[in-house]
């Protein structure tokens, strides 16, 4: 029972900074390029987890990694952060944050259908049931106010945001057959993760130092995107007693995130955003129901 409250702490924590962060995403984008801002996010949160690690202790088992170990997290690394936020931070420098934040959300969806393949679990009436109705808000989503809208919609945004879902999907999948102690992957993902988005910065761009003015929206997605988030939510996870009811909590987010846009960004929250949200979290709530 004690445990209790510090569940909730953690979990409505992670929801809070995970909010914020798509209204930072935007900020950042006015500034640096994606490739510049995920680069600089990632050195960030390459920081944070290593002073983690150093905090809980552990620093000897970070270099006591295997060549498998290293292998895993070269494949996961090159997943997210190199390809998973490339793809979706072009998608954000393309689209309002009120519609790239929710079509993003799609992934559990996406989880579904490369479990299939993956892990050879079979797709249910359910499954094709939560893939329409998300579907349908995703249709909700692109009309940005109206159907008229979406004859102006930047579809290769609209085809990012959702491709981008399909990478974390496929990284989540390997991630939780990889059982290697969390903290240790996540530092040796975003490693490697590092390296090939300072290989790519210095092959296609100019290899200059970012504009100042976009570090602290870089520092913030760093830390509360990519680093201290992660680890106040797998802490939650730690300590629920249903993971199930925990992990809902997440649903929270995205709504929050809506708020943010609007005061911050100053984006015209428009009607059919709500609907087209609350079809794509009815639409995951549907798949993980047992």
């Amino acid at each position: 029972m004690n445990k209790i409250p510090k569940v909730y702490i953690f979990a409505l924590l992670s929801v809070f900074f995970w909010s914020t962060v798509a209204t930072a995403f935007k900020l950042g984008l006015q500034i640096l390029s994606p490739l510049n801002l995920i680069l600089c996010a990632s050195a960030v949160s390459l920081i944070t987890f290593f002073m983690v690690i150093l905090f809980q202790g552990k620093i000897t088992g970070l270099f006591t990694v295997t060549l498998s170990g290293l292998g895993k997290s070269a494949l996961l690394g090159a997943l997210n952060p190199f390809g998973y936020y490339l793809i979706l931070f072009q998608a954000y420098s393309l689209l309002p944050a009120q519609v790239a934040q929710p079509l993003n959300m799609v992934w559990p969806i996406t989880l579904a259908l490369l479990s299939v393949p993956l892990l050879k679990h079979k797709i249910t009436f359910r499954n094709y049931l939560a893939i329409l109705i998300s579907f349908v808000g995703v249709i909700f989503i692109s009309s940005q106010g109206n159907f008229s809208g979406m004859v102006n919609m930047n579809l290769t945004g609209v085809f990012l945001a959702v491709g981008s879902s399909v990478i974390w999907a496929l990284f989540w999948i390997l991630s939780v057959l990889d059982k290697r102690d969390e903290i240790f992957k996540l530092f040796w993902n975003f490693a490697f993760g590092f390296v090939y988005l300072l290989i790519t910065a210095f092959f296609f761009t100019d290899f200059h130092f970012p504009d100042p003015k976009g570090l602290p929206a870089a520092i913030y997605i760093g830390l509360f995107e990519l680093g201290i988030t992660y680890i106040l939510w797998m802490q939650a996870m730690k300590l629920s007693v249903n993971n199930a009811k925990t992990g809902n909590l997440i649903f929270l987010s995205p709504f929050l995130s809506l708020i943010f846009i609007h005061f911050i960004l100053g984006e015209t929250i428009y009607v059919t955003t709500f609907i087209g949200l609350a079809f794509i979290v009815s639409g995951i709530w549907i798949q993980q129901q047992k």
